[in-house]
């Protein structure tokens, strides 16, 4: 092995076996600082509000405010303030409780360690003593056990049977032999990029066995720490969105006020006197409540999510990138698979299934336990002891004898025993181990030891771990006291060695697959439902990977398990090809942490919203590239800070909102994300419904106002009333946030897609805009006087009612809600109560006292009659082209 010896490095660190003087400790902590990963600086609750207004819509209405303020238009800059405030506010509050969400969760981590330290330097004991993590330093001695995480980077000192698995560095889902630092006689060192099995890394933990290890590195110089680096975020799918729907609406308001400044000079002889109007008429294209309603929709799923299954939303916007997310990576183990191996069979020779080469598994298994002194058993041996559970009664016939542990090195495990009925006089060697190690010791031809080489192997492709399985009846020996050592037995037997292992008789192997999640099946099935590909990338081997996704009942193509070795074959720059091998690829397999964020980044150019979970240090990568980040809560710290979207774990409980004493377990994992899933597709659906209404109108009234602007004599709508008109749809938009969606809105993802919104909405707002102008034609009939327009209020009261109607109308007939989902049934939803007080409003408020100052007055009946057939003849047009672009957002 590379690497410095035991003795230099403790040498280099100037400890010893014995730990360190308390003194000594307190020195290097001040010198090398606490044992604490670097973390991101909390943000400030008033700087996530100032923050805010780096959303283009929130800045921009700001500055329509500030210019508003400037031209003395003081209720419109006050509405926009509030507004503005308002949406700054809840996004921050989101984000800021989201924040406290996740300092919970650290709390869980398990924060103290097993160090050995002396009271003084004088002192030659030391005793063991639990200490927090971050007070660990450089030199101390630590102790391991099974189920601890290593605190920090250390080297082991001593080891019986010691096992660690490091998925959450390397992503290698199978436990790691650790042992002293040995060069083994006849082998040269390895290289320096070899595996290091004499080196333990913070964030890997103790699967079985136990040991003693000196911490060569604690903090920010772990191992650990130096993959937790910033990384630029590349723009998100919500990002790209709503900016490129921003971007497309910015440029309409900053056209409209010269547009109609130079129209009114051109055609009418008005100067200055109409910028206010022009002004009113870019604010009234703006959305305005766009960032509350978005900012109120996202809360809203964020905390139900939190409430009923314990997903935390750590950034809001990824609530809606998981409703618009169609293709999902995920990692194997931990995911689809649960960390630790089941008994698949037992098998002879020939391969035909043999029960009773699994009961002699059984019989090493137990005895080596009882025997050697184990803490517990390792996760292979766990297995076997599982599945040979109803045989233990037969299992304590035998007399244990002897025991040789498991050995890294010669990877092998021997029990002793003496069999029921076999006499005093012979005692049975029970060994099982790694399939060429066994092998190596039986006694068996060349060919035949080629021939079940071959066939270990086939078992190997099909994604099977194996133990061989051998025995040997050897003459007992006479009993004599017997000094232990880590490789002699705890008998009075004359003791038993490793030289005594041979000339075996070969009975068969035990196969091994990993345990599956036991949701991830039902989950992969909901997932496919609702559109989403499920793409695995794991650095397992390709037939592990396989068979897990066969036991699921995932689909798999001929070539749909591809290797590390077909990514390579692409220069990185070839997203395109990367992206079609994507496409026909189902499991990408041996991946390293780049592998994985190549794919993640090939899938999102080529246009997909993709998502990736991952719980590991070697995720990183990916994390950081994937549309939306997920990890569970249980992952390793950095992956939790580097998620957007925490999910529970199976152990975790959510609040049960009838308040019962029992908590009521949430789902975890995969069916964590398919709720995620649903509750950002409802989001996602509010937003779209929200802007597709709102944005359509919008754009109607600004193109008739124009028009109307150029063809009377008087500007078509005063100021106030474009403010009024506007403070009325804006109230009743609210009730976006509180809509329950339709089941067919949530079967597929929600994409916002800029060019085809624009297609929609200008369809709708030309329709919207017709609408208004057919309202010139009624009032001209309606209204007294040769043209129809010599009285202004009645012409902005009449049109002022349309405006407020026609956009009920919108909100009732083009919404993805539960109302129309049940074919235009009028349901007691928040839409249909707002639109009814809308169209209320629109009918009422010229006719009340508030008429008058707003420059408005009652209208005839005529009127109203001949604007319910043009209603009419609008709605029935809106359905019509609500059925061309049912397959739009």
């Amino acid at each position: 092995m590379s690497g410095p010896t035991t003795l230099q490095v403790l040498r280099s660190l100037e400890t010893g076996p014995r730990g360190l003087a308390e003194e000594e400790a307190d020195a290097r902590l001040a010198r090398h600082g606490p044992n604490v990963l670097p973390t991101r600086r909390t943000v400030p609750w008033p700087l996530r509000f100032v923050r805010g207004l780096r959303d283009p819509f929130t800045a921009v209405l700001f500055c329509l405010g500030l210019v508003s303020a400037g031209m003395a238009a003081w209720g419109t800059a006050s509405v926009i303030t509030v507004l503005v405030a308002v949406s700054c506010a809840l996004r921050a509050t989101g984000e800021h409780r989201a924040d406290r969400a996740m300092t919970a969760l650290r709390d869980l981590v398990p924060t103290t360690a097993t160090v050995l330290r002396r009271p003084s330097a004088a002192d030659e004991r030391a005793s063991p003593r639990e200490l927090p993590v971050d007070e660990l330093v450089p030199g101390d001695i630590i102790r391991l056990a099974p189920g601890d995480v290593i605190p920090a980077d250390a080297q082991v000192l001593g080891a019986t049977a010691l096992s660690v698995t490091e998925a959450p560095l390397t992503g290698e889902s199978s436990p790691t032999d650790k042992h002293p630092w040995t060069t083994p006689t006849g082998r040269a060192p390895a290289p320096p990029d070899s595996p290091r099995p004499h080196l333990c890394y913070q964030g890997s933990s103790v699967t079985a066995g136990s040991g003693t290890a000196v911490v060569t590195a604690t903090g920010r110089h772990t191992r650990f720490a130096a993959t937790h680096t910033p990384h630029r975020r590349p723009a998100r799918a919500f990002d790209r969105s709503v900016n490129g729907i921003s971007w497309i609406l910015i440029r309409f308001m900053l056209l409209t006020p010269p547009l109609v400044l130079m129209a009114d000079a051109a055609l009418r002889g008005r100067g200055l006197e109409t910028l206010p109007f022009a002004v009113a008429v870019a604010v009234g294209l703006t959305p305005e409540m766009l960032p509350v309603v978005v900012t109120t929709c996202l809360a809203r799923g964020a905390a139900r999510l939190s409430r009923t299954y314990g997903v935390i939303v750590r950034r809001l916007p990824a609530l809606h990138d998981l409703g618009a997310m169609d293709v999902l990576c995920v990692d194997k183990t931990g995911t689809l698979t649960q960390d630790r191996p089941l008994v698949d069979r037992g098998v002879d020779a020939e391969g035909r299934d043999a029960p009773e080469v699994l009961h002699w598994a059984a019989v090493n298994a137990w005895w080596t336990l009882q025997l050697a002194d184990l803490p517990a058993p390792d996760a292979l041996d766990e297995a076997i002891l599982d599945a040979a559970a109803a045989d233990e009664d037969v299992l304590t016939r035998y007399d244990g004898v002897a025991a040789l542990p498991f050995d890294p090195v010669r990877r092998l495990a021997t029990a002793v025993v003496t069999r029921p009925g076999a006499g005093l006089g012979v005692h049975t060697l029970v060994l099982k181990g790694a399939v060429e190690n066994v092998l190596e010791l039986c006694a068996l031809p060349d060919e035949e030891r080629a021939r079940l080489r071959a066939r270990a192997a086939r078992h190997a492709a099909e994604g099977l771990r194996l133990l061989a399985v051998a025995t040997a009846d050897r003459p007992a020996r006479p009993a004599r006291p017997t000094r232990h050592t880590p490789h002699t037995p705890h008998t009075g037997h004359a003791a038993w060695t490793p030289a005594d292992v041979h000339t075996l008789t070969f009975r068969g192997f035990v196969t091994f697959s990993d345990a599956l999640a036991p949701a991830a099946g039902p989950a992969l099935r909901a997932l496919a439902d609702r559109g989403v590909t499920v793409k695995i990338l794991t650095g397992d081997h390709p037939g592990t990977a396989a068979h897990a996704c066969r036991d699921l009942g995932l689909p798999l193509a001929p070539d749909a398990v591809r290797t590390a070795a077909d990514i390579d074959a692409l220069p990185p720059t070839a997203l395109a090809e990367l992206a079609e091998l994507a496409h026909r690829t189902t499991v990408f397999a041996d991946c390293t942490p780049d592998h994985k964020a190549r794919v993640v980044a090939a899938l999102r150019a080529h246009g997909h919203t993709t998502g990736f979970l991952g719980d590991g240090v070697n995720d990183l990568p990916a994390l950081h590239t994937a549309d939306v980040a997920l990890a569970p809560h249980d992952a390793v710290p950095v992956a939790r800070e580097a998620a957007d979207v925490v999910l529970p774990s199976p152990t975790s409980h959510a609040p049960d909102p009838a308040n019962t004493p029992a908590p009521r377990p949430t789902a975890s994992g995969l069916a964590a994300i398919d709720h995620a899933v649903t509750a950002g597709r409802g989001s996602g659906a509010n937003i779209a419904t929200y802007l597709r209404i709102t944005l359509s109108s919008n754009l109607g009234n600004v193109m008739a106002m124009l028009t109307a602007g150029l063809l009377l004599p008087f500007l078509p709508m005063l100021p106030a009333q474009v403010l009024a008109q506007n403070l009325c749809f804006d109230a009743a938009q609210l009730a976006f946030a509180h809509e329950r969606p339709a089941a067919t809105a949530l079967r597929r993802p929600t994409v916002l897609r800029p060019r085809a919104f624009l297609r929609l909405i200008t369809g709708f707002g030309v329709l919207n805009a017709v609408a208004d102008l057919a309202t010139f034609a009624v009032l001209a009939l309606a209204a007294p006087g040769p043209t129809g327009t010599e009285d202004e209020s009645l012409f902005h009261s009449g049109w002022f009612t349309e405006n407020l109607l026609t956009q009920a109308l919108a909100m009732l007939l083009l919404r993805t809600t539960y109302a129309t989902a049940t074919r235009g049934s009028i349901a007691a939803t928040p839409v249909t109560r707002a639109a009814m007080a809308l169209a209320a409003a629109g009918i009422l408020l010229p006719l009340s006292p508030l008429g008058p100052p707003l420059g408005m007055t009652p209208l005839p009946l005529l009127y109203y009659a001949l604007l319910a057939l043009v209603l009419a003849l609008y709605a029935t047009a809106l359905l019509t082209l609500r059925t061309r672009f049912a397959d739009q957002p």
